[in-house]
Order: structure tokens, then sequence, then C-alpha cells
């Protein structure tokens, strides 16, 4: 058990490469639903509340808890004349109609490539088409996404058997769009399966996955291609983060999610001498440094960061909160 102290250490003298990938961690969205909330809470002071997890990741939702923010599963959990924050993943349309009718001051952290796949399903729907939408069940902006169209006029697909067991009424009247934070390997199956089945069948404007989901999936292939395993800095819940992990896999590296450095068991790394690291796009920074650190008190350690894609891609914050 790793007490944080210096020695005796089971693994001293033994040497480890450290290969950390880039890009890795936060992603526009996820910085821009964390300060909306910092903001929210400077415009309003405490308590703010949060409807959901503003990002998948224990680390950053107790840092906002401190600091005054109180997150909830439904908007029946949040008493009159409170401001409430919805998260990065999007809600449904009956959520913001909910907020408006009981007069609350709500701010929207839906991640804008969220969002723009939210425009998309209603313009396709205007236009007469039934929608396949490529996701995982129960996920936050699955929800979020299926809750903007009447219901019944989106299908979801989760796998290529999903797409063979079909049978849409006018199969000349479909399109498909997906969940912005799923495989990019994957997905593309079940779109060429989709495709095969239903060849009229209308694509989105552009890629719905977003680009900090295929950066870091890209980035993990190149890491794992060096490294006898990998770790995934990141929450259970999280889908980019466990889509990392699968990447690794894929690619033939065994590869493990953990949330903090101190969930890690260093019996996991026998016989590792090169070892990948990671981090999901809702997982800061400091996690990465507390697992390097954490490693260094255990092993003589040589570290190398693997070039990458640079990432520029910013978000503007919602109307009220720029000058606050």
């Amino acid at each position: 058990m790793d007490d944080g102290k210096a020695a005796p250490q089971p693994h001293a003298g033994l040497s480890l490469d450290l290969l950390i990938a880039a890009p890795r961690g936060f992603c526009a969205g996820v910085d821009r639903a964390i300060r909306i909330v910092e903001l929210t809470l400077e415009k309003y002071g405490a308590p703010v509340y949060v409807r959901h997890e503003i990002v998948h990741n224990r680390f950053v939702v107790d840092g906002l808890r401190k600091k005054g923010a109180i997150f909830v599963e439904e908007l029946g959990e949040v008493p009159d004349g409170r401001p409430v924050v919805f998260s990065a993943h999007g809600v449904p349309k009956v959520v913001t109609g909910d907020a408006e009718d009981r007069g609350l001051d709500y701010v929207d952290a839906t991640c804008p490539l969220v969002s723009k796949v939210h425009r998309q399903a209603e313009r396709l729907i205007k236009d007469g088409r039934h929608i396949l939408f490529i996701g995982h069940r129960g996920h936050p902006e699955v929800i979020g996404t299926l809750g903007q169209v009447p219901e019944g006029s989106m299908t979801l697909v989760e796998t290529v058997a999903d797409v063979l067991a079909l049978a849409p009424i006018d199969p000349e009247a479909l399109a498909f769009l997906t969940q912005t934070t799923l495989s990019v390997d994957d997905t593309a199956e079940i779109i060429a399966a989709l495709r095969q089945r239903f060849p009229a069948i209308v694509a989105p404007r552009g890629e719905d996955i977003c680009y900090a989901t295929s950066n870091r999936q890209t980035a993990v292939k190149l890491l794992a291609a060096e490294s006898d395993a990998v770790i995934v800095l990141g929450a259970p819940n999280s889908s980019n983060s466990v889509r990392l992990v699968e990447v690794s896999q894929r690619e033939g590296t065994r590869a493990l999610l953990i949330q903090r450095a101190a969930d890690l068991d260093l019996g996991w790394l026998e016989g590792v001498r090169t070892l990948g690291i990671t981090a999901g796009a809702s997982a800061p920074e400091v996690l990465v440094r507390e697992l390097v650190d954490r490693l260094g008190r255990h092993f003589t350690i040589k570290e190398r960061e693997l070039d990458g894609i640079v990432e520029s891609m910013t978000f503007k914050l919602p109307r009220g909160l720029e000058a606050a």
C-alpha cells in the first residue's frame, strides 16, 4: 500500500520509461463547462446547483463542490430562487422548459459540439426524416439528444447487430447522427452497416464525433504501439475515457482505467518497462502529474511526451457570464 512516503519501496532500483500521450486531458468543452460553474458562483454566490455532474470526473466535481456547487440529478431538487447549471452533456428540452416554468435562472453549459448535434436533429426531423442515433444507452448525452425531438422520431443504435435488426417504416427517409464521445473505429463499422442496408440514408453535416475524442484516440494508438501497457486517467462513467482503454486494447496493448494515482495497484505493472499514460477529456493535467510523481517514488523513471496534434479550439461563454 502506498502511504505517500519515499521509502522503503518494493520496486526501488527498477527503471520505468513513461510515454505521455499528446493531446490528453481537458478539451475546450470541459474547460468551458467548469468555467461556467465558477463564473455562476461568482455572479450569484453559493450555493449554485448543477444538474448532473458538470463533467464526468470526481476530482473536478469535488473541487467545484468545495467552492459551493451542489450537484443534483433532477431539477426538482433545485430550490426556488437558486440558479442551476446544466451539464456539458446536454439536457432534454423538457428540462429547460421546466426550469422556465418555475422561473429558475439557468445556465446551459452544454458543449457547443453537442449542441451542434441537437440542431442537426431538429433540422432532420423538420425535413421529415427518422433519425438513427448511434450512441450508448443511458449516457447523459444520449438522453439529452433523444430529448431534443418528438418521442418516436429517433431510434438508438448501439451495435452492428442493432443495424441488422432495424425495420424502419420508410427506408428512404432515414438519417443518422452520433454521440460525440464514441470509438471512431467502432462507429465507422456501424456507419458502414447503415450505408449498406440503407443506401439513401443521410449523413450528418461534418463529423459528429468531436475533435478531442478523435485526437485522443489517435494519440493512444501511437502510445500503445510503443508501450507495454497503458494507463488512462478518467472516470468509469466517462465515455471518452472508457473508449481510450478500448482503443489501446484493440491495438494489442493492455490498458487500465483509474481515477487517481492512489487507485493503481503496483502489481499491475509487473513486467512493464515502458508505460503509456494518457487522460480522458474530463481529467485535468494535475492528475497526470500526480501519477507520474507516485511512480517516481517507486521506480527510476524517464519521461517523454509523444508528438501529437496541437489543439487550439476555444468556445465562447454563455451571454451574461462573459463579464461576471
